[in-house]
């Protein structure tokens, strides 16, 4: 398949014992929106399987997406993202304190999108470099006052960073580290600019919320691992680093943030959250099999429900708009197969209005279109918002609309309240 890579081998420890453990049907990119002069174009789609690694016990895309073509023209930015800047300042804030790090120390960060993260470091009177690979968006964020690389992560730009500034106190990858295929380089890159009691922070999705907060439309191209901490440090030992520390966070459906030091020259104790949550990764089979296994079953159980619904109001008459125009929005469409179902998406995003989902080529639309056309019945893709939207929203059920919330259990909701489409096991 064009523009795509197919490992045989763990992304983490090089094992060829991968079984498939979470069949997702494949889809176009995830935030591959198109104008209308494009809609000739058609978009291929690519697999999402998830293979587990049955040595170390890592879950990975084996189907590698190239990157040039995912993140070099890559339009999200972080500051549109409902209370992600807010996130960040706390987070600026509260890793200086925690980790005692002394003024005009170097913060470096991967993936470092348009800078709010840095920005709120130097307000904690920090020196940043950003590394990102979305040449405009890197531009921009320079131009902003956040000096940024426009390229991907290497050990030899590391080495090259730490020449020009040396070595960094703090070194961060925020939801950018489930993004990397060749992490080993990247691993063997942080640790040759870490200072000796430097630290590496990265937030990731948690494999764990993941599966108990039903978050799997965060498995998209982009995403070629979903991370636990049993596999993640047996990976870092290998590179001379250790985990420390660990901080769960609710962003993106379920977070960890995970705090990793030299081994040899790091001084930080391990932490009593980190002992307990990588005990309970193990109790509950974490690195196993049947997990993910149970958790497709679910995931399939919800499908179901909100097909046998639409499909019984459609064949009413009825008409089926969506809310949510996002990357994780994509995944939802495809694996749940509602792409021939949905007359048209709404967003609160001005940037995606006028332009056509990835592959299907739904319209997207402001959120305003809901009053104008009336749809019956509107599937909240964006389903972690669905309180907000709701909310925000609240003429649309009042003038009869529903709302159909897919997950993490499928429920409607009009103006007579809430009510589950079924039980969903």
């Amino acid at each position: 398949m064009q523009h795509v890579t197919r490992k045989s081998t763990c992304r983490l420890c090089g094992s060829s014992l991968l079984q498939l453990v979470l069949p997702i049907l494949p889809s176009a990119i995830g935030d591959a929106f198109v104008s209308q002069e494009r809609l000739q174009e058609k978009q291929q789609v690519y697999p999402l399987d998830c293979y587990l690694c049955f040595d170390c016990g890592h879950l990975q895309n084996l189907d590698v997406v190239d990157p040039e073509i995912l993140f070099r023209e890559y339009t999200y930015r972080t500051s549109v993202s409902l209370g992600l800047v807010e996130h960040f300042r706390n987070y600026a804030r509260s890793v200086v304190s925690g980790l005692a790090i002394p003024k005009d120390s170097l913060v470096v960060e991967i993936g470092s999108n348009d800078g709010s993260l840095l920005k709120a470091f130097q307000a904690e009177g920090m020196r940043v470099q950003g590394i990102d690979p979305a040449r405009e968006i890197a531009k921009i964020a320079t131009q902003e006052g956040v000096p940024t690389i426009p390229d991907f992560f290497t050990s030899r730009i590391a080495g090259q960073i730490k020449a020009a500034n040396g070595p960094a106190a703090l070194f961060c990858a925020n939801n950018v580290f489930a993004h990397i295929d060749n992490l080993s380089d990247v691993v063997t890159g942080v640790r040759t600019l870490l200072a000796p009691d430097g630290a590496f922070v990265f937030e990731v999705s948690y494999i764990v919320d993941m599966i108990d907060n039903m978050v799997f439309d965060t498995i998209y191209h982009e995403h070629v691992s979903h991370h636990a901490l049993l596999p993640m440090e047996t990976f870092l030992n290998r590179h001379d680093m250790t985990l420390f520390d660990v901080v769960r966070t609710g962003t993106k459906g379920g977070s960890i943030r995970a705090f990793a030091q030299p081994m040899s020259t790091g001084k930080r104790p391990k932490s009593p959250q980190l002992t307990t949550l990588m005990a309970e990764e193990e109790r509950l089979g974490i690195t196993k099999p049947q997990v993910y296994r149970d958790w497709f079953a679910a995931i399939e159980s919800r499908k179901q429900d909100v097909l046998a619904y639409l499909d019984a109001a459609i064949l009413a008459g009825k008409t089926v708009a969506a809310y949510g125009a996002s990357t994780t929005t994509t995944t939802l469409l495809y694996h749940f197969e509602l792409t021939s179902r949905i007359a048209f998406i709404v967003d609160d995003n001005a940037l995606k209005h006028g332009l056509f989902s990835p592959g299907a080529h739904i319209p997207v639309l402001p959120s305003q279109e809901l009053a104008a056309r009336k749809p019956d019945i509107v599937v909240i893709l964006a389903w972690i918002y669905a309180e907000p939207i709701v909310t925000r929203n609240a003429e649309f059920v009042r003038n009869g609309g529903t709302f159909l919330i897919p997950l993490p259990v499928a429920k409607t909701i009009d103006m007579h309240g809430a009510a589950a489409l079924r039980r969903s096991e």
